[in-house]
């Protein structure tokens, strides 16, 4: 039961691969036969552990829009680390609509490995990725991508609420002196002002500091 439920959470996962077309490379050229080979080891693995491929696109400058309309829960790139092309288009295509991104490359380089994650990439795997090891890694992957999600949206938060204070503090400290008001008063009128108009209490102050800056 268990087995069959970790399945259909796969199963649900729609992933984008942004892969360059090496599938069939030219055999003579012995670096585009290793990076098939690992663009095929990526996919079987995927497939067996029964995550949802839903396309695989190249890094172009279509890809903002082929993502949008895709909508993906996931990116995979298969690149190398230096495809920095590759990664470009896929921050830029993901800047608006934030997306877990996993890189796969055989470049054991692992200078490149600060720049991946700072340009939004999730997870960074260098070669040797065996097929009982994609499961775990996109786990692994989602499950940081979600926590980080998590404390960006406790900050926004957080940054909104000191900024709606000190709209508040600003209105009160103009209603304190054009109105001869205690700053319990001024809240208090501020607060049935809100509430009597339907609004936050922080749009009612806003409105106050512009009628008060435009009289002067």
């Amino acid at each position: 039961m268990l087995q069959h439920l970790r399945m259909n959470q796969a199963t649900a996962l729609r992933i984008v691969i942004v892969a360059p077309d090496t599938l069939a490379p030219d055999p003579s050229d012995p670096q585009a036969e290793v990076e098939a080979e690992r663009s095929r080891s990526l996919r079987i693995g995927m497939l067996e552990n029964g995550y949802n491929i839903v396309a695989v696109l190249p890094a172009d400058v279509f890809l903002p829009d082929r993502l949008a309309q895709i909508s993906p829960d996931m990116i995979i790139v298969d690149a190398e680390s230096q495809a920095r092309d590759t990664l470009e288009h896929v921050v830029v295509a993901t800047r608006d609509a934030r997306r877990p991104i996993v890189l796969f490359t055989n470049d054991d380089d692992t200078s490149h490995v600060r720049d991946a994650i700072a340009a939004g990439v999730t997870a960074y795997v260098v070669a040797g990725l065996a097929a009982d090891r994609v499961k775990p890694v996109l786990e692994v992957a989602l499950a940081r991508f979600q926590h980080e999600e998590a404390m960006r949206r406790e900050l926004a938060d957080a940054r909104m609420q000191l900024s709606e204070r000190k709209v508040i503090d600003r209105a009160k400290g103009i209603l304190m002196r054009r109105h001869s008001l205690e700053e319990g008063e001024a809240y208090a009128r501020l607060r049935k002002t809100a509430m009597d108009k339907g609004m936050k209490l922080a749009e009612v102050a806003q409105r106050i500091i512009d009628v008060a800056d435009l009289l002067g």
